[in-house]
This record gives C-alpha cells, structure tokens and sequence, in this order.
C-alpha cells in the first residue's frame, strides 16, 4: 500500500521520522552523560534537543494520520498502526513534560525530568518497532510492486516497471 502523502516520490513520514527519533534518543543519552559527569551544558543540550524533536515529532505525526487514514478498517495494518500513532503521542507527550519541567534551570534538571525523558525513550523504542512492522512486515508506505530492479521514483515509471528496460 502506497503512502498518501509523498514528496519527489518518497513517503514523507517515513523521511521526517529520523529527526525526533534521533534528537529524543541523543538528548536521554546527554541527560546521562551530565548525571554521570555532573556538567551543566550537558543537560542544556538535551532541553533544546527536546524541544526540536517534539517539533519534529509533530510535523511527522502530520504525515503519519495522512497516511493512517488511507489504511482499510479492520485490518491489522489499521491496529498497529492506530497503536504506533497513539504511542508516539504518548512519546510527544512526556518528552514535552520532561522540557516543561527544565525550564527553571535547563543546565540542573534534577531526576524526575530525566526519568520522564527515559520513559519516553523507552515507549519510543516500542512505536518505532511498530513502525518497522507496518513497512517491512506488512508493507504499508511501500510502492506497490516495488522490487530491486524497480525504476527511480524520479522516472515517473510505476516501481512495477523493470529499471533494466530504461536507465
């Protein structure tokens, strides 16, 4: 099942999710690195890598529910995926109060922040194997009949199409 929304050929979800996911993951590790070291800026860091991956998370979830309603009711690919959003709003949700909580002293936390921020790692790494279960299990966001001989999304040919018959 094709993506909904697409940019130059390519499902656009799929193409903004690596930015939350990478900033969120990257700013828990920072949080740890100032525990262990005791350095503010290191936690200041992780703030502003919070508050640029909520955004990210955001404007990825945009494309994500365009996509979610093209998915036919009562399938499985609805529910896992109904799952992965609501997840990842649960995400959204605790990385955001792990930086409401910050925001009095971004470069000391203390631990509840951090913790918060842990929780939503940890949720994330659920959504995000949900997430690999709709594409590679199930197909969802994959052209249809793509193969590894299939044309370049910027042929305008159908992945169906062999690439070896053109360049």
């Amino acid at each position: 099942m094709e993506a909904r929304a697409k940019l130059l050929g390519h499902a656009i979800h799929q193409m903004l999710i690596p930015f939350p996911l990478g900033l969120l993951s990257t700013a828990v590790i920072f949080d740890l690195v100032h525990l262990v070291t005791g350095t503010g800026m290191w936690a200041t860091v992780s703030y502003w890598m919070i508050a640029a991956g909520v955004i990210g998370g955001l404007a990825a979830a945009v494309f994500g529910a365009i996509d979610w309603t093209a998915l036919p009711r009562d399938t499985r690919a609805k529910r896992v995926a109904t799952l992965h959003g609501v997840g990842n709003v649960i995400v959204v949700l605790l990385f955001s109060v792990s930086w409401l909580l910050r925001r009095a002293d971004a470069s000391d936390p203390g631990v509840l922040p951090i913790l918060v921020a842990l929780a939503g790692a940890g949720v994330s790494l659920y959504t995000a194997w949900l997430g690999g279960e709709l594409v590679a299990r199930m197909g969802v966001a994959v052209d249809d009949g793509a193969h590894l001989d299939a044309p370049s999304s910027m042929s305008g040919r159908p992945a169906g199409e062999n690439a070896r018959s053109g360049a």
